[in-house]
């Protein structure tokens, strides 16, 4: 009788291969096509959380371990100095002060005029007219003098205002002399303010004072050299200011002045003849009949008289430099005269000018 075959293994585990090979199948089967799937996503993000930990004690050790240097610092915002703030000029205020006082009238506290002037002192007290008597009116206010003090500040102001009518059955007498054109008088204001660009203020009313102390005339200051009426400095000064003060007619004025020296002549003027009087210099060298060296530059004060066409002499006074070129004086800077070496002009055609006729009369 033969033995019986054992079934071989292979066979008996294929079952178990088949049975598995599509359990295997069907999970892969579940997974949608349009998408993958990673497995390295979770795995990334626990390795940035434990590195962001991780980040905390890092910078903190390096931090304590680096050498601490400079820390930069924004500049500080520089504060504007209390000199250098503007502040109030107190003469304006109290020129328009005295202009609005003198005006105003206490039997009208309530017109425009009064409450101008309340605005700038609240207590201020109004002058009382006679009835019927009109107030004098200012036709010019100048402040003269400003002086300062801790407490505040005191301004003198000049009032050019028409005379004060006199009226004859009054029991108080006419000044002697009589005024019946305009007066000048002073009054002191004073207030405060004004510091570091504070509101201004008027203390009480003006107060009238005399007129302030004049200096003594002024000296002569580097003008010691007196100029003859024959000297070719004081010839060629005639004729410039004839031209110049001729109302506007003088087309000849620029061959008196230096190249690049603009003036223009005062059309309103008109002065039908211009005397000169008085010449003085600086120099000793202004002084000649001759003309020194090309070059030469002095300061001149001439006095001059001029005429008007309704036959007043107006005594005029100018002070000027002058510098000679190509044989002659020429005017190079004209004071308060608006002259204007500004842009560099070309020098007249001919260089050298004919002898000027005339003079000093």
């Amino acid at each position: 009788m033969s033995p019986v075959p054992r079934p071989s293994r292979r066979l008996r585990r294929a079952p178990q291969a088949a049975t598995a090979q599509p359990l295997r199948r069907s999970r892969l089967e579940t997974v949608p096509v349009s998408g993958t799937v990673s497995t390295s996503g979770p795995r990334l993000a626990r390795i940035g959380a434990w590195a962001a930990l991780a980040a905390g004690p890092l910078a903190l050790a390096v931090a304590l371990v680096m050498p601490r240097g400079p820390v930069a610092q924004a500049a500080p915002v520089p504060q504007a100095d209390s000199a250098s703030r503007l502040s109030a000029d107190p003469a304006g205020t109290a020129a328009l002060f005295v202009e609005l006082w003198l005006r105003s009238d206490a039997a009208e506290p309530g017109s425009p005029v009064a409450a101008a002037l309340r605005s700038l002192a609240p207590s201020v007290q109004l002058p009382k007219r006679v009835r019927g008597e009109a107030a004098p009116g200012a036709l010019r206010v100048v402040p003269v003098r400003t002086a300062s003090s801790p407490g505040g500040w005191t301004v003198v102001v000049a009032a050019l205002t028409n005379a004060v009518p006199v009226d004859p059955a009054a029991s108080r007498p006419a000044p002697e002399p009589a005024s019946t054109g305009p007066v000048v008088r002073y009054f002191t204001v004073s207030g405060t303010g004004g510091r570091d660009g504070g509101a201004l203020s008027v203390s009480a009313s003006p107060a009238e004072v005399s007129a302030p102390e004049t200096a003594p005339e002024a000296a002569a200051g580097p003008f010691s050299h007196s100029v003859p009426s024959g000297a070719a400095l004081s010839v060629s000064l005639g004729e410039f200011l004839r031209t110049y003060l001729a109302g506007g007619q003088g087309a000849g004025l620029e061959r008196y002045l230096s190249p690049g020296m603009r003036l223009s002549a005062p059309a309103a003027a008109g002065y039908v003849r211009v005397d000169v009087e008085d010449v003085v210099a600086d120099t000793e060298q202004a002084g000649g009949k001759e003309v020194p060296a090309d070059g030469t530059r002095a300061r001149v004060r001439v006095r001059v008289a001029g005429e008007d066409r309704a036959g007043t002499r107006w005594p005029l006074v100018y002070q000027l430099e002058v510098t000679t070129r190509a044989g002659r004086w020429e005017v190079s800077a004209l004071d308060g005269g608006a002259a204007g070496a500004a842009a560099p002009a070309v020098a007249p055609s001919g260089s050298v000018a004919a002898p000027v006729a005339g003079g000093a009369r």
